[in-house]
């Protein structure tokens, strides 16, 4: 971090620890305040909010949770203790865009920003991602990625493209603004049923 800092010294900066500290490492976690981050996301066990909320007190950088938050219960849970000053919402993680607007809405409430994390979703489940991002609590940078980030070609027309300045222009149409490219998914398709209600 020392490096990093010292060769972009305006950049904004965060880590994700993805748990692997425990609440005894937190005169190490304090050693990070020292490099002006953004937030740390995750450093403590997914499932204990009460723990953050300790180191929280503990560090003058943002704790973000990102596991823990499960549901909009959570949520509300976290930010009540004190266990964070960041929330990262993954619509897949929390079981949904009705969770994840319910969350986004308490938090912004709050004034506890948010920002949307992907899971390595095709562009149907990224189309959510951004249409989700757009609501006005998502004031921080996303993890939401370009379709050829990690498939050569993806299920939806037209392609999600990140611009030269590193954004998703959200779609303007109706929709999602993306179509399942059903050709193609059914070219790659091993079997398919059909299920008549």
């Amino acid at each position: 971090m020392a490096k990093i800092r010292q060769e972009y010294p305006d950049i904004s900066l965060m880590v994700d620890a993805n748990s692997a500290y425990r609440l005894e490492d937190s005169e190490h976690i304090q050693k990070l305040d020292d490099y002006n981050l953004l937030m740390i996301e995750q450093p403590l066990r997914y499932d204990d909010i009460w723990e953050h909320r300790e180191l929280q007190q503990r560090i003058t950088s943002p704790v973000c949770l990102d596991e823990s938050i499960r549901h909009a219960q959570d949520a509300r849970f976290a930010i009540e203790a004190g266990a964070c000053k960041i929330i990262n919402i993954k619509v897949g993680r929390v079981g949904g865009q009705v969770e994840a607007i319910q969350i986004h809405d308490y938090a912004e409430a709050q004034g506890i920003p948010v920002w949307c994390g992907g899971m390595l979703e095709t562009g149907i489940g990224r189309a959510h991602n951004i249409a989700l991002s757009t609501l006005a609590n998502f004031s921080l940078p996303g993890d939401v990625s370009a379709s050829r980030r990690y498939y050569k070609r993806d299920v939806v027309n037209p392609a999600i493209e990140v611009t030269s300045d590193g954004v998703i222009e959200p779609p303007m149409s109706a929709g999602l603004g993306y179509a399942p490219d059903l050709a193609f998914i059914r070219s790659i398709s091993v079997r398919s049923e059909s299920f008549r209600a």
